[in-house]
């Protein structure tokens, strides 16, 4: 029987890098129990790779003028194909390990008519070389991460896991840019779906990589596509919901509300600021919430006549 749907629009495999990681990702997803797993596109070597390790190959997914698939389209395709009664949209450099597929069974469990979104904060780690998946390479990976992983900040998203009648009207954003990932958070928060952080219990593992596969080898955030997806999104305001915005947390199987932490704490009152001040910019929204990019901005301004 089948749990959970897993699915991504991979980058092409022609990069041996990105072509490794994406391979240990796709391998360790389809390790895990009662999953099954779709990949979408027709982006070089993907097809062989999906009738190598058996897994279904999607490649009619509608894209935008510069040929990347859009999250609308990928949704509607998991929904008509997936046999599970959840979904999930992740990124293809995640590694992902058993305790995955239990926190989705303990929000399921939490929410067996609601819907619901779980996400985490992400682990960062070096990875070079295929993964060696033989017995104990989950333990093995562990104790690499943390001896040498780092703990992503809360901004970043690179998975969403839902229920199937979850997110069924999306604007066609562009999957690999910036912002439509923030929004999925936002639309959940004012859904008033419960939206999970599952960091104290998901070790999620990012295989770090460079931007060799965007025009001039620059981050996501600089390209066109980004701008149309902030665009589709409703302005910065909707692209700035992060893990912060969470309403729980997993914590040893049981959902709980997150501790109040100064960075909770700010998130909060910028939130407030908005709702108060809601036609102010919103630059200096965020200036007054955030008094470290004043702090950041004083350093940078006592450098400068230093020099």
């Amino acid at each position: 029987m089948t749990f959970l749907t897993l699915f991504s629009a991979p980058k092409p495999f022609t990069d041996p890098h990105i072509a490794i990681i994406q391979r240990n990702a796709i391998r360790s997803w389809t390790l895990l129990p009662e999953v099954e797993v779709l990949l979408m596109g027709e982006e070089a070597g993907l097809a062989e790779t999906a009738r190598e390790f058996g897994v279904t190959h999607l490649p009619h997914v509608t894209r935008s003028p510069n040929g990347l698939p859009l999250v609308s389209s990928m949704l509607e395709l998991a929904r008509q194909v997936s046999h599970a009664g959840l979904l999930c949209l992740i990124n293809t450099d995640m590694l992902l390990m058993p305790d995955f597929v239990a926190a989705a069974e303990a929000c399921k469990s939490s929410y067996p008519q609601r819907p619901f979104v779980l996400l985490s904060q992400r682990w960062d780690l070096d990875v070079t070389h295929p993964i060696e998946f033989s017995p104990g390479w989950q333990e093995r990976l562990r104790e690499r991460v943390k001896q040498e992983g780092r703990l992503h900040k809360p901004a970043g998203s690179d998975f969403f896991l839902f229920p199937s009648n979850g997110y069924l009207h999306v604007p066609d954003f562009v999957i690999g840019r910036a912002g439509w990932d923030n929004w999925m958070i936002y639309h959940a928060r004012q859904a008033g779906w419960p939206v999970i952080d599952g960091t104290p219990s998901l070790m999620i593992v990012h295989q770090n990589h460079d931007y060799r596969h965007l025009p001039g080898g620059r981050s996501h955030h600089t390209t066109s596509e980004t701008n149309e997806n902030i665009r589709l999104a409703g302005g910065q305001a909707n692209i700035r919901y992060t893990i912060l915005d969470s309403t729980h947390q997993l914590l040893d199987g049981r959902l709980v509300r997150p501790k109040m932490t100064r960075a909770r704490f700010l998130r909060r009152l910028e939130l407030l600021l908005r709702k108060m001040f809601f036609f102010l910019p919103e630059n200096l929204v965020e200036n007054i919430a955030r008094p470290q990019r004043w702090e950041k901005r004083f350093k940078r301004l006592l450098r400068s006549l230093t020099k």
